[in-house]
């Protein structure tokens, strides 16, 4: 890929592709990788607890709130489904590009106004990072307890700080290897992982007296809507959505992004909801780690040994796409800064974010906002690849596009006003999905924007002697 050649830019030095994983350039098509190094990314990827927490939430409690396991099945079909189509679009965009998310965004934001999205990415994928930190930290202290009974801060024991502070240290020493450390973590857990949580499933839905019981019971959860429950299925992964650009720059054809969105949005999260809302009704609590850890020392050992390897892949994936929005959007301030410092810096500030309770205090409201506000920060992206400007992403240069669009960092900004104002103050017609309706105001929008402003200079279809395609 050719250097920047605007005037009073100088020529940035060679990327070093094994330590940058293509921070700053397309991923050449030597560089691809196979359909099974999607599979099991995103199989690992997607096992995420969230996708408990969620069944749960649909759930609800015998003292109120859920929906009956029809209505669940339908939001998780919808809802997935939502997500699949999201997954695959933005990953297809990646694949045809070999474009990270930073660079893509430079095409419908501009080459500085995609700093507003990077650094909206770099905080929520910091927040994931201290949540699945915490995570950790919780399943250590429920199957091993308070050996000093010392607290540090607002309940939470010296125990629990210990164990999430070194295994954020873990997470960022393996998000530091970059993507094959992701590959050799996912493949030999992904399969093991899936089994367990069925067969923990199955234990649970017997010791409550068989499925008809589950059915039962459930017929009694009401309070929360098929629209709210999408909502929230969405807000649990719509981070993961958008970060799938940086893993499906790796595919080599469209078939390999289904796979890969797939494994995720097909195979493991909803069946993790299916087992957080089975597991809930029949045990009262979601999570089936946790349910494995009051059978014995055997069941306990598992599963905390099933909980960290499944948590390790995904939180490696939030880590390593983190360097990859904080480093370009620090490069379009003149500022640059190596993938492995990126990582390293933002470990640290995750595990002690994590360890001190990031978890336990802010989670339930970060995915609920995380549903409604940055839905819409795809929309720019999905309108501008598929409508407005599809033939620019392959004819330009990313370093030669102008330094703001405004219709993207527009509409953006607007969706996400809106996103919170039909979450909280004005719900949409049918209680349809707060975060949805945003996303396609946005992309809506972003289309009659580009329209309206297509006589501005910064508007043109860039068309650059080498696009850096390889």
């Amino acid at each position: 890929m050719s250097a920047a050649t605007e005037p009073g830019v100088q020529t940035r030095p060679a990327v070093d592709e094994t330590n940058e994983e293509f921070m700053l350039e397309r991923v050449p098509q030597k560089a691809r990788r196979s359909w099974w190094s999607q599979f099991v990314i995103w199989v690992g990827f997607g096992y995420v607890p969230t996708g408990l927490i969620v069944g749960g939430q649909l759930a609800g409690t015998a003292e109120g709130g859920g929906m009956p396991f029809g209505d669940a099945v339908l939001t998780i079909v919808l809802g997935q489904g939502v997500l699949l189509l999201l997954t695959f679009a933005l990953g297809f965009a990646a694949m045809k590009t070999g474009l990270n998310l930073s660079l893509i965004s430079r095409f419908s934001y501009g080459r500085k106004g995609m700093i507003l999205p990077m650094l909206v990415m770099g905080l929520l994928t910091l927040g994931w990072f201290a949540s699945i930190v915490g995570m950790v930290g919780d399943i250590f202290n429920a199957a091993f307890g308070s050996f000093t009974g010392i607290t540090i801060f607002n309940g939470l024991s010296l125990e629990f700080v210990i164990f999430s502070l070194i295994w954020g240290a873990i997470f960022t020493w393996s998000a530091w290897k970059g993507i094959v450390a992701l590959e050799r973590i996912s493949a030999p857990a992904a399969p093991f992982v899936l089994i367990v949580a069925i067969v923990a499933a199955v234990m649970m839905i017997s010791e409550f007296g068989g499925f008809g019981n589950v059915l039962a019971e459930g017929a009694n959860r009401s309070g929360t809507s098929i629209g709210t429950g999408i909502t929230v299925i969405i807000g649990a992964w719509i981070a993961g959505v958008i970060m799938g650009v940086d893993i499906f720059r790796f595919a080599k054809t469209a078939a390999h992004v289904f796979i890969g969105a797939g494994a995720c949005f097909i195979l493991t999260n909803p069946l993790l909801n299916f087992i957080g809302y089975t597991g809930s009704i029949a045990t009262g609590d979601a999570n089936f780690i946790s349910w494995m850890v009051t059978k014995g020392v055997f069941f306990a050992i598992l599963g905390v040994i099933l909980w960290v390897v499944a948590l390790w892949t995904t939180n490696m994936s939030e880590l390593y796409c983190n360097a990859l929005y904080v480093g370009p959007a620090a490069n379009a301030m003149g500022i640059r800064i190596a993938r492995p410092k990126i990582v390293i810096t933002v470990g640290i500030i995750g595990s002690i974010l994590g360890a001190f309770g990031f978890y336990s205090f802010f989670f339930a409201d970060f995915i609920t906002v995380l549903g409604a506000a940055f839905v819409p920060l795809a929309g720019p992206i999905l309108a501008d690849f598929f409508v407005v400007r599809r033939r620019e992403y392959t004819s330009a240069n990313v370093d030669e596009l102008p330094a703001v669009r405004l219709p993207g960092i527009i509409s953006f900004l607007i969706g996400a006003v809106l996103g919170i104002v039909f979450q909280y103050w004005m719900p949409l017609p049918g209680d349809f999905p707060a975060g949805l309706g945003a996303l396609i105001i946005t992309f809506a929008l972003h289309l009659v924007l580009s329209k309206v402003m297509a006589g501005r200079p910064e508007q043109r279809i860039v068309e650059s002697a080498d696009a850096g395609m390889r």
